[in-house]
């Protein structure tokens, strides 16, 4: 207990980050090219307020002043350095013979008709402002604020989406007939730290409840109880104790350590406490019970301890660090569980007044009759359990691999409504980042490269699922026009490099202060930035149109051939390459485990046939879900290597059972009785108190733990229906041999 204190002033020091970064590990090459890309042009860290009037268009009186107030207010945000608007948008035209640049807007309360009419028309024919800045119907405007964060980024995050929050209320105090959303990086970062709070403080506390119902409904044993809360607590305590003491990081994918590791924490106690009730109602007293559990669960749990450790620790071969942190600290809280079970746990029931409680009549019986329906049985089980597998098996194909990186988070969270909302009248979510180099130092200028440019978006604009595309070429075809009295059969490129470089420089020199095209152009002047947006897309869909776009590339263009960057496609690859590295380790993971179930029963063919329970549930889960939902995303790339470490465990313990009675003396159909007497209430208790616990993951506003939670409880609730009906139906058919 003294060691559970000393670990436990820890968790105060728990550290919640509000970094998206953190998702990726730090040889990500999709993370290396947007470091790369933000360094050669302006961050692209960013946030997009949105502005809609509750009737109407933006281009009113009302509406444009809402978002000139706006757009001026936001200049203050901390660490901001641009603010982008339909309103103080730098539009270039032609007096004479001078270009003037001019926000788009100005004084827009006092605006006659005509200046609201000319405002709709330059901006909804704009091809840069239409669906960037305001949406193509000019019903909803927007708001863009850039920042520069420092290096220790999770303070500013908090000040900076502090800030936005009482500005957005400032706003709707202001103008009650607008409603505002709020979407960007600043906000994503807060609802991953908001998240991860929230399962924190909400779920860990509720699944303690939903196990101590469970453990006083089996075990119906008050000192019983009071021992298994007490050891789920103190290795809680030391887990997120030493996460604490050790500074780590948690976010929304291993939020769940502390339900995880409570969970299997009871799982191994429900053993103990188990045999030791069954000893008292055999006729043993209390400390002689308590020794003879230990004495037959002292191996099983070793060895559920030992696999468990194994599966999760496979997620340290991940790409995406969370994951890390994940495996690590639910193997030290299974560790814990383990040295705790054997020694403050025994203790703690010699100290208690254990009583077993009254069993109803025929009740002790069921787990005996149970396993002769399956012994009598146990061909045409064999048979029906194979049909349910092929034909659940057959949805695996219809499984596609996809994420939306904006659907992270349920609509409780404002950064999901605001998501919904902004994608559906507003620009799409999902963006591609390319940096397009001419090869020449201050060769963006050239005739020949605006013209590759010009061709590669004209193709994307071509493309369905594109809504917006931002390229440099639009800006020289703008100046050429205005260069020409803006007369428009000069809305083409120019063909002369110098007179395009000096059209560039004069605009320049017009733009104010903090309105430049660092965003656009590099230090250079070598190589330009094109945004896509695409609308309404998976992480599949959105990598299938990068492919289609290399290969145009590839065919007519192969000068520029270059993955694209962005956020949406670091979200795009993350599960891909998860799996990927998953595949290895959760191969080697199995391996290890197959040898040590072959060691421990000393037959190949027992510890071989211990693989299929724990094959077959993973398959049988990942089929109803291809039935069912048809995607998994982030979630999927952990799932088998969690689930096979946990399930793994009522497998050792019926064979742990039958292979004792065998060696005994016993028959095949007497050892399962043997196994079903002893651990058949055990394996149901730990499989409700397990599937409770990930059924309350499953509660989380963070859809990669919710889908975790979900497919580890299918999967577990699987798993006992094929240890309690293959697996033996397996022993009496196959293992015929004498004892």
């Amino acid at each position: 207990m003294l060691l559970v204190f000393l670990a436990a002033g820890g968790i105060r020091l728990v550290v919640i980050t509000s970094d998206y970064r953190m998702m990726f590990g730090e040889n990500n090459p999709q993370l290396a090219a947007f470091d790369a890309l933000e360094r050669d042009y302006a961050a692209s860290y960013r946030a997009l307020i949105a502005v809609a009037p509750a009737e109407g268009s933006v281009f009113t009186r009302r509406a444009l002043g809402a978002m000139e107030e706006l757009t001026e207010a936001a200049w203050h945000t901390p660490y901001s350095t641009r603010v982008d608007s339909l309103t103080n948008y730098s539009h270039s035209e032609a007096h004479g013979d001078e270009l003037v640049v001019a926000p788009l807007v100005d004084e827009a309360p006092s605006m006659e008709e005509a200046d609201l009419a000319r405002a709709r028309k330059i901006a909804l024919e704009s091809i840069d402002l239409a669906g960037r800045l305001v949406s193509r119907d000019g019903k909803v405007g927007a708001v863009v604020i850039s920042f520069a964060l420092p290096k220790e980024a999770d303070m500013a995050v908090q000040e900076v989406t502090d800030h936005l929050d009482v500005l957005i209320e400032q706003a709707r105090a202001g103008h009650p007939d607008m409603a505002y959303y709020l979407i960007g990086n600043p906000s994503l970062d807060r609802a991953f730290a908001d998240a991860t709070r929230d399962d924190f403080k909400n779920l860990t506390p509720f699944m303690f409840l939903v196990i101590v119902a469970v453990i006083i409904a089996f075990l119906r044993s008050f000192s019983g109880t009071v021992a298994v809360v007490i050891l789920a607590l103190c290795v809680v305590g030391i887990t997120m104790g030493v996460a604490g003491w050790l500074g780590t990081l948690f976010s929304p994918v291993n939020a769940g350590v502390p339900i995880i590791v409570m969970a299997i924490s009871i799982a191994h106690s429900i053993h103990i406490v188990t045999s030791a009730l069954q000893g008292l109602r055999g006729g043993l007293d209390k400390h002689a019970a308590i020794t003879e559990s230990f004495r037959i669960n002292v191996v099983p749990i070793f060895l559920t301890s030992l696999t468990t450790m194994i599966g999760f620790l496979s997620l340290n071969a991940s790409d995406s660090p969370p994951f890390h942190v994940l495996g690590n600290f639910v193997a030290l809280g299974v560790f814990s569980a383990f040295v705790y079970s054997l020694t403050l746990f025994p203790a703690l029931l010699s100290i208690l007044p254990l009583r077993a409680p009254q069993v109803k009549s025929g009740g002790s019986d069921v787990f005996d009759r149970f396993a002769g329906f399956v012994v009598a049985r146990s061909r045409l089980l064999l048979w029906l359990v194979t049909l349910l597998v092929l034909v659940l098996a057959a949805g695996i194909p219809r499984i596609e691999l996809t994420d939306k990186w904006a659907h992270y988070f349920d609509d409780r969270y404002e950064f999901r409504r605001s998501a919904d909302f902004i994608s559906k009248n507003l620009a799409g979510l999902d963006i591609l980042e390319y940096s397009l180099d001419s090869g020449l130092k201050s060769g963006i200028t050239d005739p020949a490269y605006l013209q590759s440019i010009e061709t590669f978006a004209g193709w994307y604009r071509q493309q369905p699922e594109v809504s917006h595309v931002r390229v440099f070429s639009d800006v020289m075809k703008r100046l050429n026009r205005n260069m020409h009295g803006d007369d428009p059969g000069y809305y083409r490129l120019p063909d002369d490099p110098e007179l395009a470089a000096q059209y560039l420089l004069l605009y320049e020199l017009s733009l104010p202060e903090g309105m430049d095209l660092n965003d656009l152009i590099n230090f250079d002047r070598s190589a330009t930035r094109m945004t896509v947006t695409a609308r309404g897309v998976s992480t599949r869909e959105l990598q299938d149109l990068d492919a289609r776009a290399q290969e145009w590339l590839e065919l007519n263009l192969p000068g520029f051939v270059g993955e694209a960057s962005g956020l949406s496609m670091l979200f795009a690859k993350l599960s891909r390459r998860n799996i990927e590295s998953m595949l290895g380790s959760t191969f080697i993971a199995m391996c290890l485990i197959s040898l040590i179930l072959i060691l421990v029963f000393r037959s190949v063919k027992i510890g071989l046939l211990s693989l299929v329970p724990n094959f077959v549930p993973v398959v049988m889960c990942f089929g109803l879900w291809g039935y069912l939902y048809g995607e998994v995303g982030l979630a999927a790339s952990a799932v088998t290597v969690i689930a096979f470490g946990i399930i793994v465990d009522d497998t050792i313990h019926f064979l742990y059972r039958y292979v004792k009675s065998r060696r005994e003396g016993g028959q095949a159909p007497g050892a399962v009785h043997t196994a079903f007497n002893t651990v058949g209430k055990a394996l149901s208790t730990t499989t409700t108190v397990l599937s409770a616990g990930f059924l309350v993951l499953a509660m989380s506003g963070f859809s990669g733990s919710t889908a975790l939670g979900l497919l580890v409880t299918i999967i577990i609730l699987f798993a006992l229906a094929t240890d309690f009906l293959l697996l033996p139906a397996l022993l009496v058919t196959i293992d015929r041999k004498r004892p």
